[in-house]
C-alpha cells in the first residue's frame, strides 16, 4: 500500500482484517508466505520502534493511572512525543491520576490512542478502535488522525464496519474476501471509473461483454447494475455516479453465496 496514506481496510466477518493487522503489528506469525512492513520484517526491534497497533480490546493495565500508563509509553519507547499524548487526554477531559480500569470503554480507547500516537509511529494499524465512543468522539478522533497524517507523513491503516465515515477520511481502499485481495485503489479512481446504471433488463448479456458488472438486481423488466467502466457507456440507460460506499458494499455483497452476473443469469435461462 502506498506510504502517506489513510488506507481503509473492508471486508466482511471472517474476511481476514483482524488477522492481516495483527500479523502486521507482530502479534502472529504468518503460517505461510512472506510480510513486509516498512521493509522490515514484523515484530522485529525495527519494526517494533515505527509501527503502532491498536486493536478492538485495547489491552490496558487497569491498575495503572493515566499518568502511569503514559509514563510507561514513555520508558519503552525512544522517540516519545510527550505533548501529543497528553493532549489527547486532555481533550477528552481525562483526569491524570484516574485509573484505567476505572474509565468509561470510550475514554480507555482515547488513553489506549494517546498510548500509540505518542509514539510517533511511522504506520499506525487500527483495528475497529472507535466502535465504544459517541458519535461527536468518533468525528473528534478521526479528525485528529487525518491531521496526524497529514502533518507527521504518517500511514494509517483503518479496519472499520463504518462504511459512511470512511467516505470522508480515507483516499486508499484495501477490500479483502476470504484472506484475499479483492480490491487495492485509490478512492477517487473508484469513484471516477464506476457507475450505476438502470436500464431494460435484456441489455444484461450486452452490458456484460461492454464493462466489468460489479453487482446487479433485476426487477421485472428493469435491470440495476454496478459496474466498472471498460470505455463509453453505450445504450439506453440511466447513469448514476455511486458513492464510495455504494461500491464497496457492491464488492462486499458480490462475492455472496447465490450472486451471479447478469450473463450468467442469462445463460443459465437460456
Amino acid at each position: 500500500m502506498p506510504g502517506g496514506r489513510i488506507t481503509a481496510l473492508v471486508g466482511r466477518n471472517g474476511a481476514g482484517k483482524s488477522t492481516l493487522l495483527h500479523l502486521a503489528g507482530g502479534l502472529l506469525r504468518p503460517a505461510c508466505g512472506q510480510l513486509s512492513v516498512l521493509g522490515a520484517a514484523p515484530g522485529t526491534s525495527e519494526a517494533r520502534a515505527r509501527v503502532a497497533l491498536l486493536t478492538q480490546d485495547k489491552p490496558l493495565y487497569p491498575r495503572f493511572t493515566v499518568a502511569d500508563t503514559l509514563l510507561m509509553g514513555e520508558k519503552l519507547n525512544s522517540s516519545w512525543d510527550r505533548t501529543t499524548a497528553e493532549r489527547i487526554v486532555r481533550e477528552g477531559d481525562i483526569p491524570l491520576r484516574a485509573r484505567v480500569g476505572e474509565l468509561s470503554p470510550g475514554r480507555r480507547t482515547r488513553v489506549a490512542l494517546a498510548l500509540a500516537l505518542g509514539k510517533r509511529p511511522e504506520l499506525l494499524l487500527l483495528d475497529e478502535p472507535l466502535a465504544d465512543l459517541d458519535p461527536v468522539a468518533r468525528g473528534e478522533i478521526m479528525a485528529q488522525l487525518m491531521a496526524e497524517a497529514v502533518e507527521r507523513g504518517m500511514s494509517i491503516v483503518l479496519s472499520s464496519h463504518v462504511l459512511p465515515e470512511l467516505e470522508e477520511t480515507c483516499d486508499w481502499v484495501l477490500v479483502l474476501r476470504d484472506g484475499r485481495v479483492e480490491l487495492s485503489e485509490d478512492v477517487e479512481v473508484l469513484r471516477r471509473s464506476h457507475a450505476v446504471l438502470t436500464g431494460p433488463a435484456g441489455q444484461a448479456d450486452i452490458l456484460a461483454g461492454q464493462h466489468t458488472v460489479v453487482r446487479s438486481r433485476t426487477g421485472g423488466r428493469q435491470l440495476t447494475a454496478l459496474i466498472r467502466q471498460r470505455g463509453p457507456i453505450r445504450g439506453d440507460w440511466h447513469i448514476e455516479r455511486p458513492c464510495l460506499e455504494d461500491i464497496l458494499i457492491g464488492y462486499l455483497q458480490a462475492g455472496e453465496p447465490g450472486h451471479r452476473s447478469p450473463a450468467e443469469r442469462t445463460e443459465a435461462a437460456a
